[in-house]
C-alpha cells in the first residue's frame, strides 16, 4: 500500500481505534451551535416535512446575500459512518462552496443509526430533496440545477438518494459529488484488503457502522441497493458524478470500482485518487495543500456541472477559511 502523503505524514501516528456504541454516544453529545453567519451569507435552520409517519427533517440553508434569482444548489449529506454527526459539522466547507460558487447549500440533518436503521436516513434525504425542489422559487434555487453530495457515509447516502430519485422520478439531481463514499457493505466481509495503513475509519468501525445502519450483519444476499449503492446492477441513466478518495482509504476499492462501473454504463464520472491520503484527511488536516487541492477539485466539478461552462465563481484557488 502507498506510503503517507508528505502533507499527511503525521497521520501515521493516528491510533487505529474503532467506533462502537459507547464511543458513538460520546461523539454525538450535544455541542454548541455554530457562530453567527458571516456578513456575506445567510444561514437559516428550518425543519421540513419528513417521510410519512416520521418527524420533520432539519435543514440548514446557506446562501450568499449577493445571489439574485434562481441559482444552483447543493443538497449536502454529512459523514459519520451512519452513526455520527449533524448537519452543521461541515459548515466550513459548505460556506466555502456557497461563497465561492454563488450557490445555495442545503445541509440535511438525517436520522442516525442504530436508533433509526435504514432506510430512515435515506428517506429523510429524499424528503429534503423533494421539499427543496418543490419550494425552489421561494428558496431562490433552480430546480433543474440541484446537485447531491456528501462525504463518507453522506457520500453513500448521496449515491443512494440519486438511485431513489431516478427510480421514483420525482426529482432528477443534476450531479452527484461523492467524497470517499461509503457505498458497499460487502467490504466488511473482505479478507484480501491491506489495511495496515488505514486510518480514521477502520475495519472495526466499518463493521459497526454497517451493522447499525442495516440492522443486520453486513454482506448478506438481500441488501437493497438504496442502502448499499454498489450493489446496483443497472447504473444507466444516472446523473454525472465525481468521486474522490485517497489510496490509503478503506473505501478505495469500492469507490474506484463504482466509478468504473458508472463509466461503463455511460455515466460521465471523474475519479480523483489522492496518493497517500487516508479517510477524512481533508477534515483532520484541512489547511494542508493536499486538502485544499482536494476541495478545489470538488468545487471545480460542481462549477462545471452546475454552470455549464460559464465562468461563475471566478478562479478557484483553494478553500476559503
Amino acid at each position: 500500500m502507498t506510503v503517507f502523503h508528505p502533507d499527511l505524514a503525521l497521520g501515521r501516528w493516528i491510533p487505529p481505534f474503532s467506533f462502537g456504541p459507547r464511543l458513538a454516544a460520546l461523539a454525538n453529545r450535544p455541542r454548541p451551535r455554530r457562530r453567527e453567519a458571516p456578513e456575506d451569507l445567510t444561514i437559516d435552520d428550518v425543519v421540513v416535512p419528513g417521510p410519512a409517519g416520521a418527524a420533520g427533517v432539519p435543514l440548514r440553508i446557506i446562501r450568499p446575500r449577493s445571489v439574485r434569482g434562481a441559482a444552483p444548489a447543493l443538497l449536502w449529506l454529512h459523514g459519520g459512518g451512519m452513526i455520527l454527526g449533524g448537519n452543521s459539522q461541515d459548515d466550513a466547507t459548505n460556506i466555502a462552496f456557497a461563497r465561492t460558487l454563488g450557490i445555495t447549500v442545503l445541509s440535511v440533518g438525517y436520522r442516525l443509526s442504530p436508533n433509526h436503521p435504514a432506510p430512515a436516513a435515506l428517506e429523510d434525504a429524499f424528503a429534503a430533496l423533494t421539499w427543496s425542489a418543490a419550494h425552489a422559487e421561494e428558496l431562490g434555487i433552480d430546480p433543474d440545477r440541484i446537485a447531491v453530495g456528501g462525504q463518507s457515509a453522506g457520500g453513500g447516502l448521496a449515491a443512494g438518494l440519486v438511485l431513489m430519485a431516478h427510480d421514483r422520478g420525482a426529482v432528477r439531481p443534476a450531479f452527484q459529488l461523492l467524497v470517499y463514499p461509503m457505498i458497499d457493505d460487502r467490504t466488511v466481509t473482505r479478507t484480501d484488503l491491506d489495511t495496515r495503513n488505514v486510518r480514521v475509519w477502520t475495519p472495526g468501525s466499518n463493521r459497526f457502522g454497517w451493522s447499525a445502519y442495516l440492522g443486520e450483519p453486513p454482506g448478506g444476499d438481500d441488501v437493497s441497493a438504496y442502502k448499499a449503492p454498489a450493489r446496483r446492477q443497472d447504473l444507466r441513466g444516472l446523473p454525472p458524478a465525481w468521486i474522490g478518495v485517497g489510496t490509503l482509504d478503506l473505501f478505495l476499492d469500492e469507490d474506484t470500482t463504482y466509478a468504473e462501473r458508472l463509466q461503463a454504463a455511460g455515466v460521465p464520472c471523474d475519479l480523483l485518487l489522492v496518493e497517500g491520503a487516508f479517510h477524512g484527511f481533508d477534515t483532520l488536516f484541512a489547511r494542508k495543500p493536499v486538502s485544499r487541492d482536494f476541495w478545489r477539485a470538488q468545487a471545480e466539478a460542481l462549477r462545471g456541472a452546475l454552470f455549464a461552462g460559464s465562468d461563475a465563481g471566478g478562479e478557484l484557488r483553494g478553500k476559503q477559511d
